[in-house]
């Protein structure tokens, strides 16, 4: 067969050309799996592609013939014998290059060439994809990139026609003006097992009310990018593409210097006879060194390290790192940034698996704490395609959150909760009144986890400044009570009960090598359970053993198993969607989800209870999971809060 540099090649290529040669190859396999919220991102890609396609009303579609390029480029060709045309995946085979066009826009000798995207920008303000000095900026690089690759081939192949490139993406400063416009392009999967979109067949353009979407001149970027090429000033844009063509075209491995990129590569696996692992083979080559060596923990496993420099210098693995390396700056009474680099480090080096916990300040800052402690954790979504009229692509829509309440004589209780996935609904401003509510019922410490409820309630606060809310006043004085503002706000305010980051509780004071360096709670959450024997005792037990109350759990359910000895994530215990349901009844669904582990399935299981063709039982069940999840976030935020108690209590009595 013959291997054609197409243009997801060669965006892999500028990620590392090194895998040109892997990918593909089944004795490679890679490990790339997309995680929801990068899922989450992909259908809202669909759903705009498929409404930019809606400006054009005439445009043909080439479909079918995945995997003959031939047959693509020939169709192609013929349609562009016309006059005038728009082809929606135009495809051009040119001198082993390959790419296939979002949007082609011909009138006579002139090509609009459209990539649609969802990613965002705001119209109003948009000057273009430069920095202040005059460079692209780094985040829309591989975006136009793209655009330049997909122009030179048209240009390549059709050199008397003129090509403009643009790219087509949601536009923040827009207002939807009708009711359900995301609810008329349902992401789906057919039969092959590719996704697509379904909508209703009548559906016009004039139905979806003012555009949402900006199409954006990318000249000048492309300009700069054929001219400076700045992802390899080594080489022209024409020589990188031949160089990456020639290569791939040749099965000749590129061998590109090892570094800070190759913790993302997902070409690592266990070799055996018929596996190879592409990771393995740049280092061993590079480094002349064993798979096992190889195994190492790297300089760029340390959390939060500029670990480019200190690789480019040939330290590659932490037992090379020095003091001075890092030079940790110590700080009263907590852990500095750099003394829990330098803690991981030597953690590490000297395989100690026991936490370090800088007691004194965790101790002054729990005594500052009110009871009872109330826990809180949101769930949201912001959708390149709104759900419902006056709101803008994007914009963040707050639909659930749980509440744990914890006594000062310890007990714990699952004190409300919030769900609202009704059609149509916009629901931030009742879930900020239930919110108040649930937290007005004491006067006790407020806890999130990062900075995600406090964006959230600024969101709304802004929301309810352009509403005619009767209770605005009231909302917005109760967000003035329990945040702070962020950066972006032009008022200022810190509230009495500002809400108070466990993340930083754990960020400041607490390091456990169980985490290696992250501060997730998806990570922090197994490390407590595996460090505390407070926690093992207490949650191996069903729930009705430990007078836990709970609003979505069984109570013979328990929060804790172990395996080996090694706790199993209370998350992976989460029942999957759809448990005991019958082959037939699983076939009738439409969402195609799996289960609801994560915050991106949440926000994918909130779109997809938007499409009113969901059938009820089918709904019943995703919004149970909905439930169990949010409760089990709040209750992990508890459980850490038990393990930091524990510690203080245990150093008081030794």
């Amino acid at each position: 067969m013959n291997r054609y540099l197409t243009k997801s090649r060669f965006k892999q290529a500028l990620e590392c050309p090194t895998k040109l040669f892997y990918t593909k190859k089944k004795q490679y396999p890679s490990s790339k799996t997309e995680d929801t919220f990068l899922q989450s991102l992909a259908e809202g890609g669909f759903q705009v592609e498929e409404l930019a396609r809606m400006n054009y009303p005439n445009g043909i579609a080439i479909l079918g013939y995945d995997w003959d390029y031939n047959e693509l480029a020939t169709r192609t060709s013929k349609l562009m014998e016309r006059e005038n045309v728009t082809i929606f995946e135009a495809a051009f085979l040119h001198n082993g290059l390959f790419i296939r066009v979002d949007i082609l826009d011909k009138k006579g000798d002139e090509i609009q060439l459209i990539e649609v995207k969802a990613k965002s920008i705001r119209k109003s303000s948009h000057t273009g994809f430069f920095g202040k000095r005059g460079s692209l900026v780094s985040g829309w690089i591989p975006y136009l990139y793209d655009v330049a690759f997909q122009k030179f081939v048209i240009e390549e192949s059709h050199p008397s026609l003129t090509v403009k490139a643009f790219l087509m993406l949601a536009n923040k400063d827009a207002l939807s003006t009708v009711d359900g416009i995301n609810q008329n392009f349902r992401v789906s999967k057919n039969s092959n097992d590719r996704t697509g979109i379904v909508k209703p067949k009548d559906l016009c353009l004039e139905d979806l009310g003012d555009s949402l979407l900006a199409t954006i001149s990318v000249e000048d970027e492309i300009d700069y990018i054929q001219n400076n090429n700045p992802v390899d000033e080594s080489r022209s844009f024409i020589e990188l593409v031949d160089y990456y063509k020639d290569h791939y075209s040749k099965d000749v491995k590129i061998f590109a210097k090892i570094g800070k990129q190759c913790k993302q590569c997902e070409y690592k696996c266990e070799e055996s006879n018929d596996l190879k692992s592409g990771f393995n083979e740049c280092w061993s080559s590079q480094l002349n060194i064993s798979s096992e060596q190889i195994r190492k923990p790297k300089v760029y496993d340390v959390s939060g390290l500029r670990a480019k420099k200190l690789m480019e210098q040939g330290k590659y693995f932490m037992e090379e790192l020095t003091e001075n390396d890092i030079n940790p700056q110590p700080v009263p009474d907590k852990f500095s940034s750099s003394e829990r680099q330098w803690i991981q480090v030597e953690k590490t080096i000297n395989n100690d698996p026991t936490p370090a916990i800088e007691l004194d300040g965790l101790r002054d800052e729990m005594n500052s704490w009110v009871y009872p402690l109330n826990f809180i954790d949101f769930e949201t979504s912001a959708i390149a395609l709104p759900f419902t009229s006056g709101r803008k692509p994007y914009e963040q829509l707050a639909f659930q959150y749980s509440h744990h309440i914890v006594y000062e004589d310890g007990r714990v209780e699952h004190a409300s909760e919030y769900l609202n996935v009704q059609v149509g609904a916009f629901p931030n401003f009742d879930f900020i009144r239930a919110l108040k509510q649930s937290l007005e019922l004491n006067s006790g410490s407020i806890f999130r986890y990062h900075n995600h409820e406090n964006t959230i309630v600024n969101a709304i606060y802004k929301q309810l400044l352009a509403s005619a809310e009767a209770d605005k006043d009231e909302l917005i004085a109760f967000i003035h009570a329990v945040s702070h503002n962020t950066g972006n706000s032009t008022a200022q305010w810190c509230g009495d009960r500002d809400m108070i980051d466990l993340w930083k509780v754990v960020k400041d004071y607490y390091y456990d090598p169980y985490t290696k360096g992250s501060n997730s709670i998806k990570d922090v959450l197994p490390a407590v359970l595996h460090s505390s024997e407070f926690l093992q005792n207490k949650y191996q037990k069903s729930i009705v053993e430990i007078n836990l109350t709970t609003k979505n759990f069984d109570n013979n359910d328990v929060f804790l198993k172990l395996e080996n000895d090694i706790p199993i994530s209370p998350y992976k215990l989460l029942p999957p969607l759809f448990e005991g349901w019958s082959p037939e009844a699983l076939g009738a669904n439409v969402t195609e989800m799996e289960g609801v582990s994560d915050g991106g399935a949440a926000l994918t299981a909130y779109g997809k209870l938007q499409f009113e063709e969901v059938s009820s039982q089918e709904r019943k069940e995703i919004e149970k999971a909905l439930l169990k999840y949010c409760e089990l976030d709040t209750l992990a935020m508890v459980m850490i809060y038990e393990c930091f108690n524990e510690l203080i209590k245990l150093e008081s009595v030794g």
